[in-house]
């Protein structure tokens, strides 16, 4: 299955290129990778083009699969290396909604970033139990985890819509 991550290349237009990585999203090792003399991380991000000449807005709403990916890395344009874990909002069976709920949680790679791992995986496993056994609907446990991502972990909310 592989820990993907997707690398948002910042350019001088302020717009993004976007590339995959299929094992960068695992321990957010790519922080340290990503440079100016390793813009793909000695192989780790695959040299394709996802996408091309995108907005920050639209890298959530509309490459950012909650479900795909563990990792997003914004790649400034001076080399700075933003480090995001992406959450996927939703269960399985969820198909009733047009858009897959995600979030995304600025973290550094190492004990941060665990804590919310565990943390996340926790509360989702919890409130997962809470449905299956019929004491909580998805309806009220959907707004609950995203309320609680968001107070925990100042987490940005996105609606990613597969093209």
């Amino acid at each position: 299955m592989g820990h993907r991550a997707l690398v948002a290349y910042e350019r001088p237009d302020r717009l993004y290129d976007l590339r995959h990585s299929h094992w960068g999203g695992a321990e957010l090792e790519l922080v340290d990778r990503l440079g100016e003399r390793t813009p793909l991380a000695g192989g780790a991000v695959d040299p394709e083009v996802v996408a091309d000449s995108v907005s920050r807005e639209r890298i959530l709403t509309d490459f950012l699969d909650p479900r795909r990916y563990e990792a997003l890395y914004l790649v400034e344009v001076d080399g700075g290396v933003d480090p995001y874990r992406v959450a996927w909002l939703g269960w399985d069976g969820d198909d009733d909604r047009p858009a897959d709920r995600g979030a995304i949680v600025g973290v550094a790679p190492g004990e941060n970033d665990r804590e919310f791992r565990i943390w996340f995986r926790a509360t989702k496993t919890v409130l997962g139990d809470l449905i299956e056994s019929g004491r909580l609907g998805r309806r009220e446990a959907r707004p609950y985890l995203e309320k609680r991502v968001r107070s925990e972990y100042d987490a940005v909310r996105y609606a990613y819509c597969e093209k």
